[in-house]
C-alpha cells in the first residue's frame, strides 16, 4: 500500500425519488456520503444506484452502530473485518448487492481496502473486487473528527425533508402531496401561513407554491418563514404536472454541492435540452406538456449512460418541461416564454 494519505470527509447526498413515467415510485433517500480526496467515493463506483449506511431515516441506534463501527469501536458486521460502505437504497439487503471494504488501523490511521461487491457473508475478490479503487489511508486525527461530529449532532446530512404546499387548487395538492409521501418526503397543505406556529414552520425545507398564488400571499408565507427563523426553499410549480412539481420539490430540498453532482446543468432551448455531465452515469430525461384540453402529456426522451461533457437532446414536439435524472441529482428546466 502506498503511504501517501487521502484526505477523507463527509458530505450530505440523496438518492434521487420520484415519480416515473409508467407511474411507479422511487423511493426518496438522504444520506451522508464518503468523500475522499475530494470527491464522492460513489462516483469512482460507475453508475452505481446506492447509498450508504448512513441515511437521514435510520433509527438513531442503528445510525450510531454504524457510525461505531467505521471508527472500529464495535465489532465489524461482514466477515473478515468487513463493512458496508453502499448498499440497497430500497432495502439495505444484503442479498441485493452491497459494495463492503476491510477498515482497519494502522497505527493511529486507518485504511480502506479490499473493495468488494458482496451478495453474501463472503466476498470474493477475485471475481467481484473493484481493482482500481484503493487501498486509501486516512489520517487517524481527521478521520475519527468527521466521523465524530456524526455521533455529537453535528449531523451534515440532518435535513427538513418535508414541503409546504401553497394553493388554490385542492385537488392538485392533495395529489402532490400524496406522490410526495409515497417517494419518502413529508407534505402538508394551508392556503397561507398565517395560522402555522413557528415550530412547525421549522420542520420544513421548502415551500411549494401554485401557478395561481398572487405574490403578495407568497411573499407573506416567506416573511413567516423570515420570523420563525428559518429559510425555506421556494419552489413556484411551473405546471399542473404532478410528476414535475415533485422534480421541483427534490430539486429545491437537495443541499449536496453542485461540484460533486454528476449532472451539473439543464437547460431547454431551441426545442432540445442540453445536459451537461461530469462523470459517466445513466440519466433519464422526461419531457412534459399540457396539451389543450389540459391533458398531460410525458415523453421518455433519453435513459442511457452519458459520458462527461454536454450534450445536446431534442424534444418531442416542442415540450417546455424537462426532468433529467441521475441516482443523485435531479434537475428542472423550462423553455422560455415565447
Amino acid at each position: 500500500m502506498s503511504a501517501e494519505y487521502a484526505t477523507f470527509g463527509l458530505a450530505p447526498a440523496m438518492r434521487v425519488g420520484g415519480v416515473l413515467a409508467d407511474g411507479a415510485y422511487q423511493v426518496h433517500r438522504d444520506y451522508v456520503d464518503f468523500v475522499v480526496d475530494g470527491r464522492p467515493l460513489l462516483f469512482r463506483l460507475a453508475d452505481l444506484d446506492a447509498v450508504s449506511p448512513l441515511a437521514s431515516d435510520v433509527p438513531p441506534a442503528i445510525f450510531t452502530a454504524h457510525v461505531r463501527g467505521l471508527l472500529l469501536e464495535a465489532e465489524p458486521p461482514l466477515r473478515d473485518g468487513r463493512h458496508v460502505i453502499y448498499g440497497c437504497p430500497e432495502c439495505e439487503s444484503l442479498e441485493c448487492g452491497a459494495v463492503s471494504a476491510v477498515i482497519e488501523r494502522a497505527g493511529d490511521d486507518y485504511v480502506w481496502r479490499d473493495f468488494a461487491w458482496q451478495t453474501s457473508d463472503h466476498a470474493d475478490l477475485e471475481l467481484n473486487g473493484y481493482h482500481g479503487i484503493g487501498p486509501f489511508l486516512f489520517r487517524g486525527g481527521e478521520y475519527r473528527e468527521q466521523l465524530g461530529r456524526l455521533l455529537t449532532g453535528d449531523d451534515p446530512g440532518a435535513l427538513r425533508r418535508r414541503a409546504l404546499l401553497i394553493g388554490a387548487r385542492v385537488a392538485l395538492l392533495a395529489r402532490l402531496a400524496a406522490a410526495l409521501r409515497g417517494i419518502g418526503i413529508g407534505a402538508e397543505i394551508a392556503a397561507d401561513a398565517a395560522d402555522v406556529p413557528a415550530e412547525e414552520l421549522r420542520t420544513y425545507g421548502a415551500v411549494v407554491f401554485g401557478r395561481a398564488v398572487p405574490e403578495r400571499v407568497r411573499q407573506g408565507v416567506l416573511d413567516a418563514f423570515e420570523r420563525a427563523g428559518v429559510e425555506a426553499a421556494r419552489v413556484d410549480g411551473l405546471a399542473p404536472i404532478v410528476p414535475l412539481l415533485v422534480a421541483q420539490t427534490e430539486c429545491a430540498l437537495d443541499r449536496g454541492a453542485v461540484r460533486r453532482r454528476r449532472l451539473a446543468r439543464l437547460a431547454v432551448a431551441d426545442g432540445a435540452a442540453v445536459a451537461e455531465v461530469t462523470s459517466p452515469c445513466r440519466v433519464r430525461l422526461t419531457a412534459y406538456r399540457v396539451d389543450r384540453l389540459r391533458r398531460t402529456r410525458v415523453h421518455e426522451v433519453l435513459d442511457e449512460v452519458l459520458e462527461p461533457g454536454e450534450h445536446r437532446l431534442p424534444l418531442p414536439g416542442g415540450a417546455p418541461y424537462v426532468v433529467a435524472r441521475t441516482s443523485d441529482s435531479v434537475l428542472v428546466a423550462a423553455a422560455a416564454p415565447g
